[in-house]
C-alpha cells in the first residue's frame, strides 16, 4: 500500500479508536477453566445434542472463562474407567448410571430397583424429591457432586437374539449382558439368567459374537447403539427404570468460582430437564422405528417377574444391602416391595 498523507490519518484514526473495536473482532482469550466431560452415548442421544447445548451456553454466559468439552461414545474409556479418572482428577465431569454408580456409592442404586416405579410420575417425583436428595447427599460423601436434576436413561426393556421372553421362565440359563452393577446382576440372577458384566463400549461386539444371547436396555438405547441388527426380539418389560447422574469431583467442582458454578449447575440442570422432555417425545415414535427394522415387540405379563423377585429373596437382600433409610425414602413413593 502506498504511504501518504490520507493513509497515515486513517491509520492513526484506527489506532487511537482501537479500544471501541466491537468484540466480535477481538483475539479470543484462552479458557480459564477447560474442563472434560465424557459418557458412554453416541452423539446422536438427545443427551448428547442437550450437552452440546449446555456447552455452549455455559461458554457464552461465562464470557469463555469455562469451556466444557464433550466426549461421547466412550472416547474417554468405560464407564469404570471414566469413574475412576474423574476420582484421580483425570477428567472433571462425565454422567453415570446410578445403578454403576453403586460399585463405589451402594445406595445409589436405590433407584435402581426391579419393577419398582410404574411410570414416570413416580420416578420424578422421587428423583426431584427425597430419594434423590438422599442419594445426592451420598455422593457427596464419596467427595463427588452430583447436579441436582438426573438425566433420564428410560425404562429399560429386554432383547434376545433367539427368542421372545414371554415369563421369568424364559430367563432360565439366558446369557443376559448387564452393566458392570451388582444390582443387576444379582436381579437376573434372582430370575435363574447367567447375567454377564460387559461395559456399553464393548456390548455391540459381545452381540455380535454371541458372547451374551440379549441384553437390556432402554429403547433409545437400543436405537442408538444399533442393536437392532444383532438382536431380533424385544419384550417389553419395563423391569427398571435408569438415569444418568451428572458428575464432578469435588476438588474440580471447588474449583470454579462461586458465581461460575451457579452458571454451571444451572445449565447443567436445565439440559436435564430438556433431555427428559426429548426422550418421552421420542417414546412411542422409536418403537414404531425399532419394529421397522425388523424387531418383534412382545408385552409380557409382570406380575410373574414381580414373584419371582419375591420368591428369590431378591427385595430383602436389597433392603438389607442400602439400609432401613434408604429403602423407606424409596418405599414412600413406590409402596410396599417386599
Amino acid at each position: 500500500m502506498t504511504i501518504n498523507r490520507r493513509n497515515l490519518v486513517k491509520a492513526t484514526a484506527a489506532s487511537a479508536l482501537g479500544s471501541v473495536v466491537p468484540v466480535k473482532f477481538a483475539i479470543a482469550q484462552p479458557a480459564e477453566f477447560t474442563y472434560k466431560y465424557g459418557n458412554n452415548l453416541p452423539p446422536s442421544h438427545p443427551l448428547n445434542v442437550r450437552a452440546s447445548e449446555m456447552a455452549e451456553k455455559i461458554r457464552v454466559e461465562t464470557n469463555g472463562r469455562v469451556d466444557i468439552q464433550v466426549f461421547p461414545a466412550s472416547q474417554l474409556g468405560s464407564d469404570t474407567d471414566m469413574l475412576s479418572q474423574l476420582r484421580a482428577g483425570g477428567i472433571e465431569f462425565m454422567t453415570l448410571s446410578g445403578l454403576i454408580l453403586a460399585t463405589l456409592v451402594p445406595q445409589a442404586a436405590v433407584s435402581g430397583i426391579g419393577f419398582a416405579f410404574p411410570d414416570y410420575s413416580s420416578v420424578w417425583k422421587a428423583m426431584d424429591g427425597d430419594l434423590g436428595a438422599y442419594i445426592r447427599a451420598q455422593i457427596a460423601k464419596a467427595n463427588l457432586v452430583a447436579m441436582d436434576k438426573i438425566f433420564d436413561n428410560g425404562f429399560r426393556q429386554m432383547t434376545s437374539a433367539s427368542k421372545q421372553i414371554n415369563t421369568a421362565d424364559d430367563l432360565k440359563g439366558f446369557k443376559m449382558r448387564v452393566p458392570v452393577s451388582p444390582l443387576w446382576t444379582s436381579m437376573f440372577k434372582a430370575f435363574d439368567a447367567a447375567p454377564v458384566g460387559i461395559n456399553a463400549s464393548e456390548l455391540y461386539t459381545a452381540l455380535q459374537t454371541k458372547v451374551v444371547d440379549g441384553q437390556e436396555n432402554a429403547l433409545t438405547g437400543v436405537m442408538a447403539l444399533k442393536m437392532y441388527e444383532v438382536q431380533k426380539y424385544c419384550a417389553m418389560t419395563n423391569h427398571m427404570w435408569d438415569g444418568f447422574w451428572f458428575l464432578s469431583s469435588r476438588r474440580a467442582w471447588d474449583r470454579l468460582p462461586a458465581n461460575l458454578r451457579e452458571i454451571v449447575a444451572k445449565h447443567i440442570n436445565a439440559a436435564a430437564l430438556a433431555e427428559r422432555a426429548d426422550l418421552a417425545a421420542q417414546a412411542e415414535t422409536v418403537q414404531k422405528e425399532l419394529a421397522a427394522k425388523g424387531m418383534v415387540f412382545n408385552t409380557p405379563k409382570l406380575e410373574a417377574f414381580r414373584s419371582k423377585l419375591r420368591t428369590g429373596g431378591f427385595y430383602n437382600e436389597w433392603k438389607g444391602r442400602l439400609g432401613e433409610e434408604a429403602w423407606s425414602v424409596l418405599e414412600r413413593y413406590t409402596g410396599k416391595l417386599g
